[in-house]
């Protein structure tokens, strides 16, 4: 009996005093990674795990314990403290942003200086703080990354020159780009909920040998919210309640997410809806911007009415639904389980670009909206930190489901023909990473990759009178497919602190097949099909060299490729007024070949300068150039006689740039931040003549005087963009005259624009913040380069959080 009490309470002796503890963000609350914990003579030491947590056993209570961190001021508190505060530490950032840690470069943690490549990096504070709409204005608020609107419910970046199916999204190591991603503008990225990011991480430049094909100008990666778990066998639980309204599209917002954490298990739910409206433009600017008249349909009429408020772009409001559902197992601290399930639906989006063509006197559409977007995901992800394995030391193992469906409805002014196509995309995929470290100073990584895409297409012609409907020639070959296999290795050697040379290589095979039988029908095209069966090799190599505490530099070569995909090789629709694509069999892959130079200053943390210069040669490059079909240069298509265009591997590019990035911290309150990008490139058209680059953006940035103390940030900012004249335009842009500002000449061109901003955040208490903003002050009227869509004008912005902890 004596021995078993002992047994008895040895165990609860255990239990008591096993302590394990988490440290967290101070500001974001989130897990910090690779934290040293040590005693004041180093006889003691430990490091937190991927979730934040640390075992403090071999701790005495009223011992010194010390937190150490690259990204984070040195902390230190007794072990007691720790208990009484709930079992977290709190660390707060430092203003160093080499230390912090990206996964995008590797798909594992590896620190930000060691990575040839320049890497932005927001998290969950940033995003909240900036209080973007849609993903897309959050990217946007980076400052390196470009948006182009064709309507409200869009948003289509352009980074480093290239743009659309050149960029690649992820999202928690998942990519998005599917086989249907076209050169046109892209709107995918709103599908993605800003509540649901837990960090964003843009790479800017080519991503091809982690990433594979797409990924020529550079690799947006999202990363959602992970399930927090307890550690105990109490009940972990939190909640977020957010509302946000803004004047200019009078948005009304609500987002609602709860976490349940369990010794083992943790679930968390993301919902979200906004309602936005018409978008209203500014006061100043350009009066070719104005919406002066639009059509209305009164008992299946068609009429042009003049618009009671030109500064009203209407039609463009829609609504949007996002729901995020994340499970998580933890069965021991060195292996993890996830699931996730992704839901993002939209309402009818006006195509507000569409409808602003004129044909003759008259609006050539009196119907053009996209169908609801919707995109639906789930993953399963299994992630092994630690292992004894000679092949790897950790392990990601990632298969995913995802659906795309969208549509495009349009009829031209005072027809009785409505054309409807729809589009749905099944993609299945798997993804095998693996890092093994061979030395103290080598890293290797390696990996597998699968991809199938399944491509739907459907398309009708209905009458709006009778209510009959007949089919029409589809977008794309119905019951296509398109299938991606990859290896990929990666070497990472660092010698000495101070060097790091990191290189990988990465073979991809393609495998297209499309049967145009049912389309011939209509287009009486010389084939019935399309084979695409190739293969692209890429490569990098990269080094970081940090001399002393004041420089680093940063060099890095690579090549990249983007492959046929269905979008490319079966299309069919019009790509401008007059011009009809049509499918093309014969298509290679596209190569770019490039490089980048970076060099990061520190002046003890008080002046930051982060400068690169890049330079990108696209060979072979897929391109929208004019066909013929059987001999003929002019097909009917859509009631309308048009000239035949085709994508070709016909062109070469060049792109080059400069990005400047500054950072002045006045003091511990007072930061000036500004970032500038300058983009140039020439291309080749037709008649072998060289001409710019349809997507380099004019030279755009922004610059910051944010003011933080206590519980209160202030930021006041400005956003600016250059001019592009006529003559810095490409023939595709020249075309679409109808969306820019006319010159003394009546030639189109893009005005350069400013806007004053100011954007504040009060913290009441742990609970519950504000989030107000006035942007546009100045109530300017402006577009970004290449936008139908006019930018808000005045804006007020209200949004309010509370939390329960």
């Amino acid at each position: 009996m004596k021995s078993l009490f002992s047994i008895f309470l040895l165990l609860i002796t255990t239990h008591v005093f096993s302590q394990e503890i988490l440290v967290v963000n101070k500001n974001t609350g989130e897990p910090v990674f690779g934290v040293a914990v040590f005693n004041f003579s180093k006889s003691k030491s430990a490091i937190t795990n991927l979730d934040g947590e640390v075992n403090l056993d071999d701790f005495g209570n009223s011992e010194l314990i010390f937190f150490q961190h690259i990204s984070y001021r040195l902390f230190s508190t007794s072990k007691s403290d720790i208990l009484n505060q709930g079992n977290k530490v709190y660390l707060i950032s430092s203003r160093q942003s080499l230390g912090e840690i990206v996964v995008s470069a590797s798909k594992f943690n590896q620190k930000k200086e060691d990575v040839p490549q320049k890497i932005i990096s927001l998290d969950s504070r940033n995003v909240q703080f900036s209080n973007p709409q849609t993903s897309a204005d959050l990217l946007e608020r980076t400052g390196n990354v470009y948006i182009q609107k064709s309507q409200l419910g869009g948003g289509s970046p352009m980074i480093r020159g290239f743009s659309t199916n050149r960029l690649l999204i992820t999202v928690d190591d998942v990519r998005m780009n599917n086989a249907i991603f076209r050169g046109g503008n892209l709107q995918n990225v709103i599908s993605i909920d800003p509540f649901s990011i837990q960090n964003t991480e843009v790479t800017l430049g080519s991503g091809s040998v982690i990433y594979g094909s797409d990924a020529i100008g550079g690799v947006m990666s999202f990363y959602t919210k992970k399930p927090n778990l307890s550690y105990t066998d109490s009940l972990k639980f939190s909640a977020n309640a957010n509302i946000r309204y803004a004047s200019a599209n009078n948005e009304k917002t609500g987002h609602f997410d709860f976490n349940i954490g369990l010794k083992k298990w943790a679930f968390l739910t993301n919902i979200s809806f906004s309602d936005f409206g018409d978008l209203k433009m500014g006061n100043h600017g350009p009066d070719d911007y104005l919406r002066e008249e639009y059509v209305q349909s009164n008992n299946g009429i068609d009429e042009m009415v003049q618009n009671k408020d030109p500064l009203n772009q209407n039609p463009t409001g829609y609504n949007q639904f996002n729901f995020l559902e994340r499970v998580r197992y933890l069965p021991n601290e060195n292996l993890f389980f996830d699931l996730g399930l992704y839901y993002s639906q939209t309402s009818d989006i006006p195509r507000y670009d569409r409808l602003l063509r004129y044909n003759n006197d008259n609006l050539r559409y009196a119907e053009w909206y996209y169908g609801p977007q919707k995109w639906f995901m789930t993953n399963f992800k299994v992630t092994r930190l630690s292992s004894r394995s000679n092949l790897y030391d950790k392990l990601k193992f990632t298969a995913a489901f995802q659906n795309f469906k969208e549509s495009r409805v349009s009829r031209d002014f005072q027809s009785e023909l409505r054309n409807i196509r729809d589009e749905s995309v099944d993609v299945l995929s798997f993804n095998l990473d693996l890092e093994k470290q061979l030395s103290k100073k080598t890293e290797f990584n390696y990996g597998l990759e699968y991809i199938h895409n399944l491509v739907n297409s459907e398309a009708n012609e209905l009458n709006i009178n009778s209510n009959l409907s007949q089919s029409t020639v589809t977008r794309y070959p119905n019951d296509s497919n398109w299938q991606s296999l990859a290896a990929y290795s990666s070497f990472k050697y660092k010698p000495n602190p101070k060097f790091v040379f990191q290189s990988g290589l990465r073979y991809n095979h393609i495998i297209a097949n499309a049967d145009f039988n049912q389309n011939n029908q209509f287009l009486s095209l010389p084939f019935s099909e399309s084979d695409i069966n190739t293969g692209a090799l890429t490569g990098t190599a990269g080094i970081t060299w940090i001399p002393n505490n004041l420089i680093q530099w940063r060099l890095n070569a690579s090549t990249a490729f983007r492959a046929p995909n269905i979008d490319d090789i079966g299309k069919v629709f019009d790509s401008e007024p007059g011009s009809v694509v049509i499918p093309n069999q014969n298509l290679k892959p596209e190569y770019a070949y490039g490089g980048d130079l970076g060099m990061f200053l520190n002046l003890n943390d008080v002046l930051k300068l982060d400068l690169s210069t890049y330079y990108t040669y696209l060979d072979n490059a897929l391109v929208r150039r004019n066909y013929s079909l059987n001999g003929a240069s002019q097909i009917w298509y859509d009631g309308e006689l048009s000239n035949v265009q085709a994508i070709q591997n016909a062109s070469k590019a060049w792109i080059y740039g400069f990005e400047a990035g500054l950072e002045i911290n006045f003091s511990k309150e007072l930061t000036l931040n500004s970032q500038f990008n300058v983009i140039g490139g020439t291309e080749e058209d037709d008649q072998g003549m060289e001409v710019p680059v349809r997507h380099v953006a004019p030279s755009f940035g922004n610059t910051h005087l944010i003011f933080k103390k206590d519980k209160f940030s202030l930021d006041a900012f400005v956003n600016y963009n250059g001019e592009l004249s006529y003559n810095q335009f490409a023939p595709s842009e020249i075309e679409k005259d109808y969306i820019y500002a006319l010159d003394s000449n009546g030639n189109p061109y893009s005005p350069s624009w400013y806007t004053l901003n100011l954007r504040s955040e009060y913290q009441f208490n742990k609970s519950l913040s504000i989030t107000t903003s006035l942007e546009n002050i100045t109530d300017q009227r402006y577009k970004t380069y290449s936008s139908g869509l006019v930018a808000p004008g005045r804006n007020i912005i209200v949004a309010l959080k509370y939390s329960v902890l």
